[in-house]
């Protein structure tokens, strides 16, 4: 056991601010690392310390893990947190930082290496029970081996790379005539993204539901899970809109998914927070995909509903303490519901729509909670990921917590660049939303560039009738006015035109 006085935060923006927010309250000294782009933030600015890691590329400053050990050697820092994106599920780093006598707040280097491949993952956990995806448990080495075993399998299938995520270096394959194609495209995708062209492939499921456990671990074996999250409602094969409990889970459902959550962080001797993910078919039957070995950007929803801070827990883990609860200590309060908010373009494919926060005006009230990064008047940098905040909305049901999201984003002003809170009240007034009845293809069958088009009731239709004949004839007055004061000498149109 050793205690953290002083802790480096290996990250920027939001998560970085959130890391900083929990540790002040537990008496921890923090430090900032920032890139030049990010020298004005506010993670910058609320730290006790900060470092200029270098210029605004990442591979210049957030990834060089020389410059970010040598930090903590000048300044004397206890222990580091990663966060997410960046290095924090990079295992050669893991160990550089306890080869250099800090604490890393995070898993076992060995944990990251085996869960940082899907294949090596998928191995790991076969001896436990777990159900998993039909598929190959070994990359891709010969071609007609391969399309065998996807004939076995059925059509369609899914190409998918070992290592990395986010969708890079995936491809789905409707019949044996696009194999060899598809999975050339793959190869290439994945070595490009990822260093890593290995590749294996696994039944397609057409109707399928993202659903992911949180799980805890100590170093003295404890584990435990934290319910499941719903993060179906993607684009690009990334996460937009996330909620606490899925609105489809039962109890039974719910303790046969957190067991196998569990077995499958026993299987890597896993301590820290953690996220086990799963598909879910039609049927609600659930498949073991994947594990993330870090903190994810959607946990404030599972603090929403269980009252656990998971920033607290992974440092006290960190510090060597057994965890302070057990299973049946933990229960589900209410519902929550998360949406990101991205500098993004949904009209336009939802394309990075870089500028200046000209507006940036957050919501405020009961049950509603705002993770962000930038204050009004910043730019949004072209050189990181393009999310400007997480909105998260808590209340004792769905139907509540959905309906405090729309009042939410309604008060979120945000000007000077496009972002999707327009696409995610669209989410939230869908029925298909709503009523539970979704999959991650939600964008696809039901979203346009035409769905954000305003809309108007036949009230509103009255009201702005109303409206445009009462400033027609207020104009009419004042015109008559001018002219009586001025005679013919007043342009006319132009008058009108500066009334309307």
């Amino acid at each position: 056991m050793k205690k953290i006085h002083k802790l480096l935060v290996a990250n920027r923006g939001e998560i970085s601010l959130r890391i900083m927010r929990t540790a002040r309250e537990m008496g921890i000294k923090t430090v900032a690392v920032y890139s030049e782009a990010d020298r004005h933030a506010p993670h910058v600015k609320y730290a006790d310390e900060a470092v200029c890691l270098g210029p605004a590329p990442s591979n210049q400053s957030y990834l060089v893990i020389d410059k970010i050990i040598q930090a903590c050697k000048d300044l004397k820092v206890d222990a580091i947190h990663p966060g997410y994106g960046f290095l924090s599920e990079n295992a050669k780093f893991a160990q550089r930082v306890i080869e250099a006598g800090i604490i890393f707040v995070g898993p076992s280097p060995q944990a990251i290496e085996v869960m940082g491949s899907k294949l090596a993952a998928k191995q790991a956990v076969s001896k436990y029970g777990i159900p998993m995806v039909p598929g190959t448990e070994e990359a891709i080495a010969d071609i007609d081996e391969a399309k065998s075993t996807a004939a076995s399998i059925g059509y369609p299938i899914l190409i998918k790379a070992s290592a990395g995520g986010g969708g890079k270096g995936m491809r789905i394959v409707e019949k044996e005539e696009e194999f060899e194609e598809q999975m050339q495209r793959a190869i290439s995708e994945a070595q490009s993204a990822f260093g890593d062209g290995a590749v294996f492939i696994e039944k397609y499921i057409t109707s399928p539901r993202h659903i992911e456990i949180q799980v805890l671990g100590d170093h003295h074996g404890n584990v435990v899970h934290l319910f499941e999250r719903e993060c179906s409602v993607q684009r690009r094969h990334q996460k937009v809109v996330e909620e606490a409990p899925s609105a489809v889970v039962s109890d039974d459902m719910r303790h046969s998914m957190g067991e196998a959550a569990i077995k499958v962080a026993k299987a890597c001797d896993y301590y820290g927070a953690g996220t086990v993910e799963f598909i879910v078919d039609e049927a609600l039957n659930f498949y073991f995909l994947e594990m993330n070995t870090r903190l994810q950007v959607e946990h404030p929803v599972t603090e929403m509903i269980t009252g656990v801070d998971l920033v607290k827990e992974q440092i006290l883990v960190a510090e060597g303490l057994p965890l302070s609860f057990d299973q049946k200590d933990l229960k589900i309060h209410g519902h929550a519901v998360e949406i990101r908010v991205y500098a993004e373009d949904p009209k336009n494919n939802f394309l990075p729509d870089i500028g200046k926060l000209q507006t940036y005006i957050r919501p405020q009230g009961s049950g509603v909670r705002v993770d962000d990064g930038f204050e009004q008047g910043m730019d949004i940098p072209i050189y990181y990921d393009p999310m400007i905040a997480k909105l998260i909305t808590h209340a004792d049901t769905r139907e509540k917590a959905m309906d405090r999201m729309i009042r939410a984003i309604e008060e979120y002003q945000i000007t000077g660049i496009e972002t999707t809170l327009g696409f995610c009240k669209f989410v939230m007034k869908h029925e298909a939303f709503r009523s539970g009845d979704f999959d991650t293809k939600f964008v696809e069958r039901y979203f346009t560039p035409e769905s954000l088009d305003e809309q108007w009731t036949d009230d509103e239709l009255s009201l702005l009738a109303a409206s445009a004949v009462e400033i027609f004839e207020s104009s009419k007055k004042d015109l008559r006015k001018v002219k009586s004061l001025h005679g013919d000498q007043f342009p006319r149109t132009k008058w009108k035109n500066r009334l309307l």
